[in-house]
């Protein structure tokens, strides 16, 4: 007997399997049965032979299913949902563009620019407010300039509307408004208001070379931090529109200092629009705050409504308004101080 059929019946026995072992490799082979007598013998094989792990395997394989699987049914897709593209616009808070059906944006019906258009998307304001003009030069001693007046036909007070206070190159200003007292023969003394505005950004060299025709060389620019922020801006668009620069040899009395000198203290700070409801009594009316200016000149060049762009302008002119009454309330202030402290050292002393 071989060794290899001492090793199988070795696993038989460990895996408890009595059944006789197989012939040897050297016994004769026997004639294959017919199908059916193969069918036989398995079947008796079944019956007689005890379980074993050697015979469930052959199970396994003999009797699996060689065949193709059935494979079940699967069910079908749901339909899909048409989207609602309007929704979704609604929720990202797009607009419809174009259509048959779009509705006209509410802004394209309010898109009216007061004044007039003196050249491709720039428009001049005009108005006339009558006041008594001062008779006699203005003594700037109020600004410590000890000994120098000015004529009060050769001030202009000036206010921009920018787009931003960041300044640099980045910034512009989209109006410029100028206030000077005039004689007019039909309207009598007053001051002449005009502003500048511009509704398109290549609309800037207009409006510098215009504003420069309204300055003589006698003119002296008076302004509430204009120099420092107005003038500095002005300056670098004249550098950067290649034109010459009329600001910088011309004379200019910022009041914002004389004012924060004198009034320092008495009320929480000392913007204009603190000042002129104080000092001067005025209350200002839907008032649309500095703040804001940029973002109603930006709206409207995106084609949104001029509501905003007109209260802008209304709060420009009433700015250079108040800085001519401001002028003339630290002049009387420091006048009549000169006064009481001549008074008191001609009096007798106690």
């Amino acid at each position: 007997m071989s060794l290899s059929l001492d090793k199988l019946r070795l696993l038989r026995r460990q895996a408890g399997d009595a059944s006789p072992p197989p012939a040897a490799a050297d016994a004769p082979a026997t004639a294959p049965a017919p199908p059916a007598a193969v069918a036989a013998n398995d079947a008796q094989a079944r019956r007689t032979a005890p379980d074993s792990v050697f015979a469930w395997v052959e199970q396994e394989i003999r009797h699996k299913p060689t065949g193709p699987a059935t494979a079940e049914p699967v069910p079908p897709a749901p339909a899909l949902r048409k989207p609602d593209v309007g929704g979704l616009h609604r929720l990202l808070g797009l607009r419809d563009r174009g259509g048959a059906g779009a509705r006209p944006r509410a802004s394209a019906q309010d898109r009216h620019v007061p004044g007039e258009e003196i050249a491709p998307g720039l428009f001049l304001i005009e108005s006339f407010l009558p006041q008594v003009i001062p008779l006699q030069p203005l003594s700037l001693a109020f600004a410590r300039r000890e000994g120098e007046a000015v004529a009060p036909q050769d001030l202009m007070f000036f206010d921009t509307e920018t787009t931003g206070l960041a300044g640099g190159t980045g910034t512009r200003a989209f109006m410029i408004g100028a206030a000077d007292w005039r004689a007019d023969p039909a309207r009598g003394q007053g001051l002449r208001i005009r502003q500048l505005l511009m509704t398109t950004m290549a609309a800037e060299t207009a409006m510098l070379r215009e504003f420069s025709s309204w300055l003589q060389p006698g003119t002296v620019f008076s302004s509430y931090n204009g120099r420092c922020y107005d003038a500095p801006l002005l300056k670098t668009r004249y550098r950067l529109a290649r034109q010459r620069c009329p600001i910088t040899p011309l004379d200019h009395v910022d009041l914002l200092f004389p004012t924060r000198r004198r009034y320092r203290g008495t009320w929480e700070n000392c913007r204009l629009a603190t000042i002129e409801r104080q000092l001067l009594q005025i209350v200002r009316e839907d008032d649309l705050p500095g703040s804001e200016a940029p973002a109603a000149w930006l709206n409207y060049l995106r084609g949104g409504s001029a509501v905003n762009l007109r209260r802008v302008a209304e709060h420009n002119h009433q700015d250079v308004v108040t800085l001519s009454l401001l002028m003339l309330r630290l002049v009387a202030e420091e006048q009549r101080e000169r006064e009481t402290l001549a008074l008191s050292a001609l009096s007798p002393s106690g």
